[in-house]
């Protein structure tokens, strides 16, 4: 078995002495020893290595009478890099900002008016909730289809929208610009922290003012060949468009009963297609049903279905949209500043 050379030893234990100051905040260096299992020295070593780096820094003293390097506390630099979420609807823009740490700095939103130049409406929304900040990497969301290896947009229906509107971005910011479906990004927000915690399988209905869905599988974000995949938008019952059936003044008509009849007929697809496990309903029809209309889903689901299903509502506190932006930002700017 090929073993580590002392190069990648070295970036491997860099990494996960980042990774625990990330998760548990300023540690000692014993602390660090304890954790990672490393020798004294290594660990001196790799204290002095992020130091000199500028990814580390003394953060403080534990104990009042306690002197010496073994009392010292060190700290990520959380400013060493900044990232940036962005959230386009079809007529807003929200953007958030966050230090390397995860800390938001800012969010600002914006609205898009008849022919908005959005490259500029976008990157003065970055400027201002960064505080002049310039993003080591941007991460943004929108609706429609993202190609997985072009990273063109398909017609999203946002006002200003163009298929180069991540390049177009890139150039102006002078940072990398990921272009994302908007309902992935949900699905990352609630993978890491919201309905789907510790779930390696699982589906998310996005009902908003759009609607969509995103799949996860074996822990990793399903897109398809194009981009398409958990488009149930254009899913027809009764001659008519998904999407169309779940417009915000039809829902205002419904009755959580009549709801319910409704989105369990896209919930059984996804069911029965890809048997995930569980089905997350998110967006705004999603929360403002909770946890009643996933009962409701629930019950019907199981009459129809052979797969044992959950049915949660979204758990993603906030913008769930925004949030997956700023997280898959983060992960993106940590692999490369820390390595990954």
């Amino acid at each position: 078995m090929k073993t580590a050379d002392p190069t990648m030893a070295r970036a491997i234990n860099d990494r996960l002495a980042l990774d625990l100051l990330l998760e548990r905040g300023p540690l000692t260096a014993p602390q660090l020893r304890a954790l990672t299992g490393l020798s004294r020295p290594t660990v001196s070593d790799l204290i002095e290595r992020l130091r000199a780096a500028g990814l580390i820094e003394v953060a403080g003293e534990t104990g009042a009478d306690r002197r010496g390097p073994n009392a010292r506390l060190y700290g990520l630099v959380a400013g060493r890099a900044h990232v940036a979420g962005v959230n386009l609807r079809r007529d807003v823009v929200q953007v958030g900002v966050a230090d390397i740490a995860g800390t938001e700095i800012g969010v600002v939103s914006r609205p898009l008016s008849a022919e908005p130049d959005l490259v500029q409406v976008i990157a003065s929304a970055i400027d201002e909730a960064g505080e002049g900040r310039v993003p080591h990497t941007v991460v943004l969301g929108t609706p429609g289809l993202i190609h997985p290896r072009t990273g063109l947009a398909s017609d999203s229906g946002v006002r200003g929208g163009r298929p180069d509107l991540g390049t177009a971005l890139a150039e102006r910011l002078a940072a990398p610009v990921i272009v994302e479906n908007e309902v992935n990004l949900a699905a990352i927000a609630e993978h890491r922290g919201g309905a789907a915690a510790g779930r390696d399988d699982f589906a998310l209905l996005w009902m908003d003012d759009g609607v969509g869905a995103a799949i996860v599988l074996d822990g990793r974000l399903r897109r398809g060949a194009s981009g398409g995949a958990g488009e149930v938008a254009l899913l027809k019952f009764g001659g008519e468009d998904f999407c169309c059936l779940l417009e915000a003044e039809v829902e205002r008509d419904l009755g959580p009963e009549a709801l319910a009849d409704m989105i369990v007929k896209s919930v059984f697809v996804l069911v029965a297609v890809l048997d995930p496990g569980l089905v997350v309903l998110g967006g705004g029809i999603g929360r403002r049903g909770g946890e009643g209309l996933a009962r409701l889903v629930a019950d019907r689901l199981g009459a129809i279905s052979p797969a044992s299903t959950e049915v949660r509502p979204s758990a993603v506190e906030g913008d769930a949209i925004l949030r997956g932006a700023v997280l898959t930002a983060l992960d993106l700017t940590r692999d490369a500043v820390f390595g990954g």
